[in-house]
């Protein structure tokens, strides 16, 4: 695995996202998002350094991801303006931030694995499989733990029975819409940079852990994001259509 460059260095809330997705939707001049989203940081953060690293990571999500992600993003920016359940949102915000941050992907997963053999982990336990997995990455410690507190702030993870212990909220998020559930796998599958995935592996990846998905391989053949062809031992290979 390529070792993932940190980037994700503060704790992230989730009506920050909310916001600056609700402003991605009225312009896209980076100095006017930065003005807005400034006195909204400052309610938290009071230190002009650390409240810019926060807007830049905001930014990076909802209105500067690799380019390659870009028609994501922008369909993301749709779904958004037309979807008032909140529950709805974090599976936007989640996949961005999946695909601009490749360390939360990767820590995600991490828990995504982790849940499924125990109901309580702990965030030494975490940052164990993660130096495991990655190698000791500068700041990797501390970015670990924005990770953890940014997906509990978001309702992804619940506190365990004792401190410093996680509950993943597995399957726990379901979509008001088809779209959305066919985004996300979209975005899971465009941040694996797989060329191609069972379908049982694709709505089961790690990383997809709180998200409770109820498409049928027949609504991917539907879709236009997907391709989709039968294989031996009769597994539905899914791969990003060209």
């Amino acid at each position: 695995m390529m070792r993932p460059e940190i980037g994700f260095r503060r704790n992230i809330y989730l009506d920050w996202l909310d916001a600056t997705a609700a402003f991605c939707t009225e312009t896209d001049d980076p100095q006017e998002l930065r003005a807005r989203l400034d006195p909204i940081i400052a309610e938290h953060v009071t230190h002009p350094e650390n409240r810019r690293m926060a807007i830049d990571i905001l930014l990076n999500i909802w209105l500067k991801p690799n380019e390659c992600h870009q028609p994501l993003r922008d369909e993301a920016i749709g779904l958004f303006a037309h979807s008032s359940a909140p529950a709805n949102r974090v599976w936007l915000h989640y996949g961005l931030t999946m695909l601009r941050y490749d360390f939360f992907r990767v820590t995600s997963a991490i828990l995504g694995q982790m849940s499924r053999y125990a109901d309580e982990i702990t965030l030494a336990e975490i940052k164990k499989r993660v130096f495991a997995e990655l190698g000791q990455l500068g700041a990797a410690d501390k970015a670990t733990e924005r990770v953890i507190f940014s997906l509990r702030n978001w309702g992804l993870l619940a506190e365990g029975s004792r401190l410093s212990v996680y509950r993943p909220l597995r399957d726990e998020l379901t979509a008001q819409q088809s779209g959305i559930e066919l985004w996300l796998l979209h975005a899971a599958l465009t941040a694996q940079q797989a060329e191609e995935l069972p379908f049982a592996d694709l709505v089961r990846l790690p990383e997809l852990f709180p998200f409770r998905f109820t498409l049928s391989v027949d609504d991917l053949r539907r879709s236009r994001y997907f391709e989709v062809h039968r294989q031996g031992l009769g597994w539905d290979m899914v791969r990003l259509a060209g």
